[in-house]
């Protein structure tokens, strides 16, 4: 809810908040997980650099979308079809084949994630009530928003197989991988310090709110800024390790629900604009996203033992 006060507010400030969200991870990291410099990492730090060129590039991209008519609705949308981009460059690198409900979900997710592409292009071509040249600008930017979400899609899941690829070689360390993949990235925030400045000046002009017990006061949006780089943290810790402690089919289930949670928390607390077709195509996405993970499978022994129980007199 915080990122999303901010993003409705600066619909450019994308940068800031990586930033911000790395900076802290980083901090934190360098003084708990390095021992401030002194702990050796246990993965090659080339084998980092190649994972954080990926990382930060997905961050960027994913951050610039916003800026190319992206509404935040279908941001979420596109990015939770990341099954489509694992499973297809699964079977072109790691030589992957699945099984026919696993292709079934992934249809499901792609038909919805066209859905609202489409529903969304429309809404671009009406809403853009400026003259025909005007609306057609708008409109391929959209679509250059939309090229640049797809890219992003595809590093991403390329990423994620390079990171299996490392766990199984070295073992699985989240916290090092955590602090490092938000560590290296920073200098490279250097080239984008410009907008950086821009949106820190613009948070800083932004009427003062008064945090509760502290009793501090300070811009509403740096207070939005901080509360979303906390609350990032927690979620993005407990990811990683999840992804050690629980099987990969919690560990999506998790990120599916999160996902879905926060995509209608949005709609319905920012009151978006969002049609049936876009249910629809969110219904599509997740319920292939669900049919993936074969939660189904999993359910289907305990409700088998549920409706064995002995009925109570």
């Amino acid at each position: 809810v915080f990122l999303l006060h901010v993003c409705r507010q600066f619909p450019g400030c994308g940068n800031i908040v990586t930033f911000s969200q790395f900076l802290f991870i980083a901090v934190e990291g360098f003084i708990f997980e390095a021992n401030f410099g002194r702990k050796r990492p246990a993965i090659p730090m080339r084998y980092y650099f190649i994972m954080v060129a990926m990382f930060f590039t997905v961050s960027v991209v994913n951050n610039y979308a916003l800026n190319l008519n992206i509404a935040m609705p279908l941001h979420m949308i596109f990015r939770s079809g990341s099954l489509i981009a694992s499973m297809a460059l699964g079977i072109i690198i790691l030589k992957k084949r699945y099984s026919v409900c696993k292709y079934t979900s992934i249809a499901l997710v792609s038909l919805g994630i066209f859905t609202c592409t489409f529903m969304s292009a429309k809404q671009v071509a009406t809403d853009s009530s400026l003259n025909e040249e005007d609306g057609l600008q708008v409109f391929l930017w959209w679509l250059l928003g939309i090229a640049a979400l797809t890219f992003a899609l595809l590093m991403s899941a390329r990423m994620g197989i390079f990171q299996e690829m490392l766990y199984k070689q070295f073992g699985k360390h989240s916290k090092e991988a955590l602090f490092y993949n938000h560590a290296l990235p920073l200098p490279g925030f250097l080239l984008l310090a410009p907008n950086i400045y821009h949106h820190a000046v613009l948070f800083s002009q932004s009427e003062p709110f008064q945090v509760p017990v502290i009793g501090l006061t300070l811009p509403v949006m740096w207070f939005y800024l901080l509360m979303n780089v906390v609350t990032q943290y927690v979620c993005i810790r407990g990811v990683f390790i999840l992804t050690t402690e629980c099987t990969s089919l919690t560990v999506t289930l998790v990120v599916t629900l999160r996902k879905f949670v926060s995509l209608i928390f949005s709609i319905l607390y920012f009151r978006n604009p969002f049609t049936a077709w876009h249910w629809l195509g969110t219904a599509f996405v997740f319920v292939g996203t669900l049919m993936y993970t074969e939660v189904w499978n999993s359910l289907g022994p305990f409700l088998a033992r549920w409706r064995k129980r002995p009925k109570e007199e």
